[in-house]
This record gives C-alpha cells, structure tokens and sequence, in this order.
C-alpha cells in the first residue's frame, strides 16, 4: 500500500476556518472551525505523518487494521450497474475519502482532492482571486463570514464578520459545505458574485461583489502618534515571522515606545509563525503554548530571549475574527504579563491539525492535538476575553470609526 511522502516536512496549522484556504499549515497554528476559508478566498494546514511525535491515539487502539471494504465494493457495483448517469471514477474515490474524514465528527479534519490542495498552497502564499473573505460554519451548520479581509472586495462592500450566507448566486448554502461554497464564491477577476447575507439572524441583505486578485502580505505597520509603533497581522503566513523582524527594526529605528498589534479578523495559520511572534516579546524560558494529545503533553513551546519588543509596552487588538494562531500569540503574551487586550472575545479555537500529502497529489488534514495556554486553558470554543471589552456599533461601522484602537492607543500613550 502506498505510503506518504514522509520526506517533505511537517508543518502545524493553527487556522480557524475549515479551510478555503481551505481557511491557518501544520502547516501549524490554530486554524478555527472553519473551513475559515479565505475566499480570498480561501486558507490551510501542514504536512507530514499523522503520527504526532511517535504518540499513538489510545483511544483508537481497538479499531480494525482494514477496515471491511465488501460493502463498499457492494454499494460500487450497485451503482456501476444501475445508476441512471454517467459516473466518474475519481469523484466516487475522492467521496469515499471525505467520507471517511467527515465520519469523525471534526470540522477540521477534512480531505481535499488535488484541485483543493492546489488551492489551499497557493493561497498560503499570500495571492489567489476571489473576494477577500474569510468562510466558517457557525454552531448551527450556517455558513458564515468569519472575517473580511481589510482593504478587499468583500470589506469594501459591507460585509461583515458573522454574517450568515443564506445563497451564492440564488444557490442555497443549506448543508453546504465551506470548500464548495468557495468554490461557487471564487471566479475570474473583474466578473461578480451575488451573496444573501443574514446580519444578526434579522436583516436580509445582498451583496453584488466584483472579485479580485488578492494579493495580502500579511504583516504591515506604521508610525503613530506619541511613539506607538503600530503592527497588524492578517494571518500566519510563510511570510510572516520576516515581515515581522522588519517591522520591529523599523519602528524601532523610528523611536518606537510602545507596541500596538492588531489581531481582529485574524483566523491563525501556521504555529511556527506564531511561536516565532510570541518570542519577540517574551524574555527566555517562558512557555508560549503546550500540545496535548489526550493528557499527555506531545509538545512544549518556549521563548529563547533576546526578542525586539522585550520590555516594550504593549496592547493587542482581539475580535470574534481573532482564531487559532492568533489565539495562541494573545494568551501567550497576556498570560505572561507582558500585553494588555482589547476589543471583544476571541473566536475559540484550540485545535491543531497536520496536513498529510497523499502520492496522487491530494491531501488528509487531520486534527493530531490541542493546545493550551501557558495558563493551562484550552480556549476551544471558549475564546479569549480582553482585558478591556471595547464593542463595534452599528454607527461606528458606517462612519468608519474603531473605538477598540482608540481605547489601546490612548492606554498606550498614557503610559
């Protein structure tokens, strides 16, 4: 039987969205539910064997080798013979894979045919055509919008995160999964995507959006006022924990004093980028975060010191969009005391998932642990509280207002 490729390395996804990227690699860090996808769309995982460090799953111990494939063969040849259509050999085997994923009751653990993890590759690295969305399904099985991406098509036309997608293009999304509603919101650039939106389970709204190239470096910065050096982080990309070196260096050649980094709308990405941004702020031996398979601790993350922002004043910016990856770097630094949080509580995602590559090009995301916070918590479907709950209105959306960054700024600049 084929095996893997066990040469290519592993990477840990901490990603909120089921993926649209599909959607945070271990390609690691925490994706959120979600087939957060970015419609950007769309997001990812990582790759390696499902084994996670050599630490077999006890609970499975007493499942078969094989399974028992006859009445698979038997519901085959059913079809083969009596089917009123044209079948397709290759979409019958890619069934039989996301069923077996689906069969595990995990949102996260998810199979892509070699078109879906071609996607959700070249999404991580930052460019795709599409809206500029992020995609989840909420408690209910509804699909929602988990973040517009700032500055893209899907922000510029009001949408909003938690918004319920009721149809794509007069398509009900009822039992409709996240890949394959990215796949119906996705499209070449400059033609349009007409979406029903439900905001607040009350008001019943479309939206005519003409996609895009989305291009997203997912680190940018500024100088503001009183010597806060400003810093917001989309997701975790490949290209992250060097945008974020650069970012220090220059903010603080610029007489930075202060750190504020932004998180809202953030479903997380790759673990490796979180831990890397953590131990910018976190003198040496402090734990960043903890994997944990059943109760063992499978891995254990710990600054190294030395970090550009170490000692600075600091306030992170959290919303309902801030998943995984992001969830893991704003507990590390508020549980270590060294970052104050504001805004509203987090997503709540605290999972990890490997991405495994399959010889004929398709992938296996699977979850292989959870994480916890230095604290000891896991926030899976718990989220993280602020310090300081700052809410959005209605109004403050329209007139393009964001009291959460005032109220960090002026504690920033009141120091």
């Amino acid at each position: 039987m084929p095996t893997p490729d066990s040469a290519k390395a592993k990477k840990k996804f901490a990603l909120s969205w089921g993926h649209l990227r599909s959607s945070t690699t271990y390609k690691t860090a925490g994706l959120a539910v979600a087939a957060l996808v970015i419609f950007f769309a769309g997001v990812g995982v990582g790759n390696g064997s499902i084994f996670l460090h050599g630490v077999s799953n006890d609970a499975n111990k007493n499942l078969p080798n094989t399974l028992d494939y006859g009445t698979v063969t038997q519901v085959y040849n059913l079809l083969k013979t009596h089917y009123d259509g044209k079948l397709d050999a290759t979409k019958l085997l890619d069934g039989m894979k996301i069923g077996l994923a689906s069969a595990t009751g995990d949102p996260y653990t998810q199979y892509f045919s070699k078109d879906e993890a071609q996607k959700f590759n070249e999404e991580l690295s930052g460019s795709f055509t599409g809206i500029g969305a992020e995609l989840s399904l909420d408690a209910d099985g509804n699909l929602i919008v988990q973040t517009p991406i700032k500055g893209f098509p899907a922000e510029k036309a009001g949408l909003r995160a938690q918004d319920i997608i009721v149809s794509i293009d007069g398509t009900t999304t009822s039992g409709m999964s996240v890949d394959k509603a990215v796949s119906l919101i996705r499209g070449p650039k400059d033609t349009k995507v007409a979406l029903r939106i439900l905001r607040d389970k009350k008001a019943d709204l479309t939206f005519t959006i003409t996609r895009d190239q989305i291009t997203v470096p997912s680190v940018n910065w500024q100088m503001l006022d009183g010597g806060v050096g400003y810093i917001a982080v989309t997701q975790f990309n490949e290209d992250t924990t060097n945008l974020m070196n650069q970012a220090g260096r220059d903010l603080k050649d610029q007489g930075a004093k202060s750190i504020l980094l932004d998180l809202r709308g953030n479903p997380g990405g790759l673990l490796s980028a979180a831990v890397d941004m953590a131990k910018m702020w976190l003198p040496q031996g402090k734990t960043i975060v903890q994997e944990k398979r059943g109760g063992t601790v499978t891995d254990s993350y710990t600054s190294d010191g030395g970090g550009l922002f170490n000692g600075m004043k600091t306030a992170v910016l959290i919303d309902a969009g801030s998943a995984s990856a992001a969830e893991i770097v704003s507990g590390a630094l508020r549980d270590n005391n060294v970052a104050t949080l504001f805004g509203v509580k987090s997503f709540g995602k605290g999972s990890v998932q490997q991405i495994q590559n399959l010889p004929d090009g398709t992938e296996i995301k699977i979850t292989v642990a959870r994480w916890y916070r230095p604290n000891g918590q896991n926030i899976d479907k718990k989220g993280i509280s602020p310090d300081h709950e700052v809410k959005m209105t209605d109004d403050d959306y329209k007139q393009k207002l964001d009291p959460q960054k005032d109220a960090a700024l002026s504690f920033l600049q009141n120091q």
